[in-house]
């Protein structure tokens, strides 16, 4: 009885592993990120544009890319200790505005969970780069 309880423990989390991995997908992100491109860069040589560069995004304090002029809604934000954890950018990107009210960006959200989880994968593989 032991042995099974452990096997099946064993199996679950295994899957669970394999249910996390498979929730989030770096390259469908990537291809979800395009409609992003018009206002934010990432990569090898971003630069501000419209909005700030995204790379190291994920645990990056909000409003604290050099040079770019945030909302007063980002600055306080950040100096209020908000953080980009992946799970704080979720919320985010569903509805920025909601989220952060009197934020400049004029994006409406991406309500689609899967969709949310591949950007923040994306972006995730952008800071090892």
């Amino acid at each position: 009885m032991i042995r099974t309880f452990a096997a099946a423990l064993t199996g679950l989390a295994t899957l669970a592993l394999a249910t996390a991995a498979a929730a989030q997908d770096a390259e469908k992100g990537e291809s979800v990120f395009r409609a992003c491109r018009a206002c934010h860069q990432v990569g090898e040589g971003a630069k501000n544009a419209v909005g700030p560069t995204l790379n190291g995004i994920v645990g990056r304090k909000a409003g604290s890319v050099e040079g770019f002029n945030y909302s007063e809604a980002n600055k306080e934000a950040g100096a209020g200790g908000l953080v980009w954890t992946e799970e704080k950018l979720f919320e985010y990107l569903e509805k920025p505005a909601a989220f952060m009210p009197r934020t400049k960006m004029a994006y409406a959200g991406l309500k689609d969970a899967g969709d949310r989880k591949d950007i923040i994968a994306y972006l995730k593989s952008l800071a090892a780069k």
